[in-house]
């Protein structure tokens, strides 16, 4: 082969061998493309379902001090700028009272309505109750170290945008009315407290 016909050959085995370069770099390329394109998958699903900056409370007590600790606990997380939400359910149902109806009711949810408080106001401590002085002793001296009452709190957290919601299931069975609560909350069952618990970074049982 003379020195011309090499000459002549050369662009064609450079054509050649870029071919065969890029052939095999695609190759090799293809399965990192492939494990990227899933770790890319595996980390939005990741992102999806990492909790977001929410805290979720149930809320079962009915007395005073559980429910003044779930408050205070609820504001702080929104003040901190948490997403806040209440789900309240059987006995602490109590807290989103605001009248109690008796009208239209059976006789056993006439007696629940007797026996539960009236509204938040009306609350007692779980321990040392003394037949309501332990109420308005432990009312007392929240007044004198300057802790807000427990409508106070409700108060400062609906203006704080906590979400308040009642369980549907426990007004049914307890036979209470939405009349009777407090107006502009939010009702739903298991699966709504579920779904707030679901994206919460935080979740408490009270």
């Amino acid at each position: 082969m003379s020195h011309r016909d090499h000459e002549e050959l050369s662009p064609a085995l450079e054509r050649r061998l870029a071919a065969m370069v890029e052939a095999e770099v695609a190759r090799r390329v293809a399965p990192l493309e492939a494990q990227l394109a899933e770790a890319r998958a595996r980390l939005a699903e990741v992102e999806r379902r990492a909790p977001s900056d929410r805290a979720s409370i149930l809320v079962f007590s009915g007395d005073l001090d559980h429910l003044l600790s779930a408050f205070i606990i609820a504001t702080s997380a929104a003040a901190m700028g948490l997403q806040a939400s209440m789900y309240f359910t059987f006995w602490g149902l109590v807290a989103l009272k605001k009248t109690t109806i008796f009208a239209g009711k059976s006789v056993p949810e006439r007696m629940l309505a007797l026996m539960l408080p009236g509204g938040p106001a009306d609350v007692g401590p779980s321990r040392f109750a003394m037949l309501g002085g332990g109420r308005l002793m432990f009312e007392h001296l929240m007044k004198t170290r300057n802790v807000e009452s427990l409508p106070g709190l409700i108060a400062v957290a609906r203006e704080l945008g906590v979400k308040l919601i009642a369980c549907q299931m426990a007004m049914d069975v307890m036979g209470v009315r939405r009349e009777e609560l407090l107006d502009g909350i939010e009702f739903g069952g298991a699966i709504t407290y579920m779904s707030e618990a679901m994206d919460s970074r935080v979740t408490l049982f009270i």
